[in-house]
């Protein structure tokens, strides 16, 4: 079925105009789906009961969902007298979603259903550094190599979903200024990506994606979550009241540029002195190593250091562990998150950098802003980006507006 271009940003449910028994607001196709998304299954009067809809307009938006292959029959229902009637599902195989996180020397791609399921993945090092046109092509080339391997067609794609490390409009998909991607400014990545591949294309900031695809895997009923990535920058994903918050201009979140008190005399690439980007990052924390006689160059080094039980990198991650926390008592208490995940390449030798962390914001913080606080290691580490950049799509394509389009398509085609 051949896809045409959408807007870049989420979609968003449109009021709808009949309200249901039970308060829930429903009259098209879209909105009676939403109630299936769960994945339970549903018989045709359980849903008009639900929504207050004629049986025969409730049947007629079920076929048209069935037509379009979102739901499908899902066994019958016990009997009262007569036929027993069926019962719809969630068909999330139906089709299937491109998820790309592209980091400054890697991208790591998969490819998930409608659910969220990871299917297949892929990683390859890949310098963003190198410009928006040779990195889109070797992204592009490997997308279709995974099409391939799980033996799926591109007209089966329901959109793409693209991380990029640095701050990105949201609505355009358009990276914003970003300062280790050079010719990557105002550069149309849905635009190129869709002379590829003609579906929705939706890009954010590498970390907010992070925050999406950890909450939706292991934190789906936290409202309040940071999470908080220290790799080759740091930065943050905030979720609040069940919400990604991008800010007026796409920028919320860049903590990395948040001034460190005891970095008062350290220049930080952005042209300021003392942001936390310069001091606890991989590098800054490999360029402190080095600076007193420790060999190390990358935040791998100091990984690997740690790992081997070298006492000055286990010192130094400790001591980027308070740097973050110094920012972080502060967020705590603005945002009062209940769940802060650290998660990036530095949060991987275990706990030194999170006793840090803890340390300080626990000292610091309010102590009502604490009382219920976690701060935990990510659980889906590197996969966190390509999880919620699938999920970006889903929360895209399944709304209820979204819904509707796809339906128009397939009424269309």
């Amino acid at each position: 079925m051949p896809k045409t271009s959408a807007p870049n940003r989420s979609a968003q449910a449109t009021p709808s105009s009949s309200v249901g028994s039970n308060g829930v607001g429903v009259s098209r196709a879209g909105d009676v789906f939403q109630l299936l998304r769960d994945g339970h299954a549903r018989t045709r009067a359980e849903l008009a009961d639900i929504t207050g809809l004629a049986r025969s307009t409730v049947a007629a938006r079920i076929d048209a969902l069935a037509a379009a292959g979102l739901i499908g029959p899902a066994g019958e229902a016990v009997s009262s007298g007569g036929r027993p009637p069926s019962r719809f599902a969630f068909q999330p195989a139906t089709r299937v979603i491109l998820a790309v996180d592209i980091g400054a020397t890697h991208v790591l791609l998969g490819l998930t259903d409608l659910s969220g399921k990871l299917l297949c993945e892929m990683r390859e090092h890949i310098d963003v550094a190198t410009g928006p046109v040779p990195v889109l092509d070797a992204v592009l080339d490997h997308c279709a190599q995974l099409l391939a391997q799980a033996g799926r067609h591109a007209s089966e794609l329901a959109g793409i979903g693209i991380g990029l490390p640095g701050p990105v409009e949201h609505s355009t998909g358009r990276p914003a200024s970003p300062p280790i991607m050079p010719g990557w400014d105002s550069f149309d990545v849905p635009e190129y990506v869709q002379r590829r591949f003609r579906t929705d294309v939706l890009v954010d900031n590498d970390v907010n994606i992070m925050a999406l695809g950890e909450r939706a895997a292991f934190w789906p009923d936290a409202e309040n979550l940071l999470f908080i990535k220290v790799a080759t920058g740091v930065g943050a994903g905030i979720i609040s009241g069940g919400l990604l918050q991008r800010g007026a201009d796409g920028t919320a979140g860049d903590i990395g540029h948040i001034r460190v008190p005891r970095g008062a005399n350290v220049l930080c690439r952005c042209g300021n002195h003392g942001c936390l980007e310069a001091m606890a990052s991989g590098p800054a924390v490999a360029a402190a190593l080095a600076a007193g006689g420790v060999p190390a160059v990358t935040g791998e080094d100091v990984l690997d250091l740690a790992r081997r039980g070298n006492l000055a990198a286990i010192s130094a991650m400790r001591q980027a562990g308070r740097d973050v926390g110094e920012v972080l008592a502060a967020c705590v208490n603005l945002l009062n998150p209940s769940i802060i995940v650290i998660g990036g390449g530095l949060s991987s030798a275990g706990e030194y950098l999170l006793a840090g962390v803890r340390e300080i914001v626990y000292q610091r913080s309010l102590p009502l802003a604490t009382a219920r606080l976690r701060i935990v290691q990510s659980m889906a580490t590197d996969h966190a980006g390509v999880l919620g950049a699938g999920q970006m799509v889903i929360d895209h394509v399944l709304a209820a507006s979204g819904v509707e389009r796809l339906l128009a398509e397939q009424q269309a085609s």
